[in-house]
Order: C-alpha cells, then sequence, then structure tokens
C-alpha cells in the first residue's frame, strides 16, 4: 500500500494571484490541504486586512498556516525571500513534500536541493489535463489581468502543451 502525498507547502505569489482571479478552487481540486508557511501568512498581512488574500487566509479552513524550520546551509546559500526561503524549508524538512512557487530563482534553487515544484501556471495546466477547466487560456488571461506576468512565449509554450494552440 503506497501513501498519500504529503500536502503542497505555498509561497506567496502563487496565494496572491489565485486568490485575485478567484481561482483558489484550482489549488483545492487538486490537494484537500495546503500548507502555508507563517513567514507567508506574514507577508500576506502586510497589505492590510482587506486585502483579498488576507481574507482568504482567513476564512479558507484548508489553508493550513504551517511554522518552519531554519533553513539549512544548502538553503541559505540561494539567498531566498524569507517567503520562499520557508516554503523551501519546510519542503525540506519533508521529504517529496511539492513547492508551490513562481520566483525563478526560487525555482532554481528547489531544482538544485531536489525539491518538487510547481507554479501557478503548472496549476493551470494539470486542471485543464485533469478536466477540471474546459481551457486553460481564459484562465490565464484572468491571472495575467489580475497582475501575473506571463511572457507571450510562455503562455504560447503552455498552451501547446495542454492542446490549445493559437
Amino acid at each position: 500500500m503506497t501513501n498519500a502525498a504529503p500536502p503542497p507547502v505555498i509561497n506567496t505569489s502563487p496565494l496572491i494571484f489565485l486568490s485575485k482571479a478567484d481561482l483558489l478552487s484550482l489549488l483545492h481540486v487538486r490537494y484537500p490541504t495546503v500548507l502555508v508557511p507563517a513567514t507567508v501568512v506574514q507577508e500576506i498581512q502586510q497589505y492590510g486586512p482587506l486585502d483579498t488574500t488576507a481574507r482568504t487566509l482567513q476564512t479558507t479552513a484548508w489553508l493550513t498556516v504551517v511554522e518552519t524550520p531554519p533553513p539549512s546551509p544548502d538553503l541559505q546559500a540561494c539567498n531566498l525571500d524569507a517567503g520562499e526561503a520557508s516554503v523551501l524549508a519546510w519542503a525540506c524538512a519533508h521529504p517529496a513534500t511539492e513547492a508551490i512557487l513562481d520566483d525563478l530563482a526560487g525555482r532554481r534553487c528547489a531544482e538544485k536541493l531536489g525539491i518538487p515544484i510547481r507554479g501557478t501556471l503548472g496549476l493551470v495546466l494539470a486542471a485543464k489535463q485533469q478536466g477540471h477547466i474546459p481551457a486553460a487560456q481564459p484562465v490565464i488571461a484572468k491571472l495575467r489581468e489580475t497582475g501575473m506576468y506571463l511572457s507571450d512565449r510562455v503562455v504560447t509554450k503552455a498552451l501547446v502543451l495542454v492542446g490549445e494552440a493559437l
């Protein structure tokens, strides 16, 4: 009998993009629980109590706040911001935990440390491939409208992967 994968741990930007675009369900259809490091919560709370993502953290029971261990020397060498470092510190301490983050430096560090990663765009593509959404293109457009930067080249490449070539 195989053990279920541990819940993923998420960074600030994916939470912000998904909350602002009203797409948090893309996380929940894939994961019953998502872990949010306390450092990430603090980053989000700096936007104030009326912020969409801050309210989401208060009202979404399946987003679970966790305290993270101190980063290892290998992780410290990546020189990441506090949120990304806490996400990767949790993943390092809990093998097979997927880290959900968008920042390139964080993604490169995760790869170097052998941590499985997925970004916001990867969540959209997985939702399309698993039939949770009928098309990725309108969802990607909504994320871009709410402030997520994705180059046209990246979007085109992603849409080709899910059979929605422009």
